[in-house]
């Protein structure tokens, strides 16, 4: 699939360990401010994942496909642990020139230890959405500002859900409603107690 240039496009990737309430708010709102989002499941490098890249990208595709949305695209050819390789690929597969990524104020002031932090910034626009009970940092903003990075905070506010509220109970109401049999019935996390 070739988007044409005038096309504004969204790349999320997420850890989605396992996705939640928050990721399905996420995609709905990226996909009335974008053409098209483009999304994965990831292997953070800086986080330790309860279930394996297999599962959590069959849930996050679960996810998508339950929105039924053709603005939201499911590819998990992009995903990489390093944001600059899946940011290149999705360039490469789609010919785009201009491609922001979104980013959740939760983890914007870990960017500039990123891998190939400087050319992440070449590639990209990133595209900050606020999350309850992490502001973002005037300090953050002042490194972003002072290595040119292009920015644009979004107007939504996401709840404060995490995956890590899942994995650790069992509670599953903030999981989407798409996930949850295929969750039990694979015996996904499970609290170790």
């Amino acid at each position: 699939m070739k988007f044409n240039p005038k096309h504004r496009v969204a790349l999320f990737g997420t850890s989605a360990d396992p996705p939640t309430n928050g990721h399905e708010k996420i995609l709905e709102e990226l996909s009335k401010i974008y053409s098209f989002t483009i999304s994965y499941a990831s292997n953070n490098p800086q986080k330790n994942h309860k279930e394996d890249i297999t599962n959590r990208s069959l849930l996050l595709k679960t996810l998508i496909d339950e929105l039924s949305n053709p603005r939201i695209i499911f590819n998990q050819k992009i995903s990489s642990k390093w944001a600059v390789e899946s940011i290149r690929k999705c360039k490469y597969i789609y010919n785009l020139r201009n491609l922001d990524f979104v980013i959740g104020s939760d983890l914007i002031a870990e960017i500039p230890s990123w891998r190939s932090f400087d050319k992440i910034t070449k590639e990209v626009n990133f595209f900050i959405i606020k999350r309850s009970g992490y502001p973002i940092e005037s300090n953050t903003l002042e490194v972003f500002k002072a290595n040119k990075v292009n920015f644009e905070i979004s107007n939504l506010t996401i709840p404060n859900v995490s995956s890590s509220m899942i994995r650790l109970n069992t509670d599953y109401s903030k999981l989407p409603k798409s996930l949850i049999d295929i969750v039990k019935k694979n015996n996904l996390y499970i609290p170790l107690n």
